[in-house]
């Protein structure tokens, strides 16, 4: 269990943010229980695991005036001064609002415009109190000098990192481009298979292409054997019906003179 003498140190104020952080994010607790319960932490209590998953104990707790400052410095100036400077604009916007209506609309109540002054005094009061509790810059450089190999410790590991993406990347990119020649090279390979096979084809005609002209030529045989024929049977119809057609004449003309001698 770690022990301290107060909360004060440096130890001590890492102790107390870690505590708000798991006040605030690992149990969400509401704003006003997180502040409560830090400013009892910062003030009087001794137990402090009680309350954290931190086994810390404090041997002299700073009492309500030097807690308070603690409280103020280390909570509220460090985790809402944001907040509070927000309300701050925000005073000063309705004060403006509020000056504005009154010099356009004369029937304004003064009370508005007197009440946005009270506003925004007050919270310039409470801006004032929280800054003047402002942390100082002491404690943070020695924590800091003490941290700071381990920062440059990490700064060299981030560019080595950083230098392996960037071999990373590189060869990722040349793995891409090799991929992309063996792409082009197997499409090459193809092409030329394929025009030596149209060149086979063209040296050595299909057997099959062969086989069918030759089934072709035997057709074309027979078509002008059949045409021979007709031919032939065409020219001896015709000396068929010459020689009727003459034979009818001769009878005609016989018939004709043997009927002039009868007469």
């Amino acid at each position: 269990m770690l022990q301290l003498d107060t909360l004060s140190s440096l130890e001590g104020r890492a102790v107390l943010q870690d505590c708000f952080r798991e006040f605030r994010y690992s149990k969400r607790m509401n704003t006003i229980s997180t502040l409560a319960l830090s400013w009892r932490i910062c003030t009087k209590e001794r137990e402090i695991y009680r309350y954290t998953q931190s086994e810390v104990t404090v041997l002299h707790p700073l009492g309500i005036v030097s807690g308070t400052s603690l409280w103020m410095e280390e909570i509220v100036n460090r985790f809402y001064f944001s907040t509070i400077n927000s309300f701050v604009y925000f005073g000063a916007a309705i004060l403006l609002v509020s000056v504005g209506f009154r010099r356009i609309y004369e029937d304004l109540p003064d009370s508005i415009v007197i009440g946005s002054v009270i506003f925004e005094a007050l919270m310039l009061m409470f801006m004032f109190i929280v800054m003047f509790f402002s942390p100082s810059d002491d404690g943070e450089s020695e924590l800091s000098s003490e941290t700071t190999a381990i920062t440059e410790l990490v700064r060299e590991v981030g560019e080595i990192a950083r230098d392996y993406a960037a071999i990373s990347v590189r060869l990722e990119i040349i793995g891409d481009t090799l991929e992309n020649v063996s792409t082009l090279q197997e499409t090459m390979i193809k092409s030329s298979t394929e025009a030596v096979k149209v060149a086979t084809m063209a040296v050595n005609p299909n057997p099959q292409l062969l086989e069918s002209m030759r089934e072709t030529t035997v057709a074309l045989h027979d078509f002008t054997s059949a045409l021979r024929t007709l031919t032939t049977s065409a020219e001896m119809l015709k000396r068929e019906e010459i020689e009727l057609a003459v034979r009818r004449e001769v009878e005609i003309m016989l018939a004709q003179n043997v009927i002039n001698r009868k007469s």
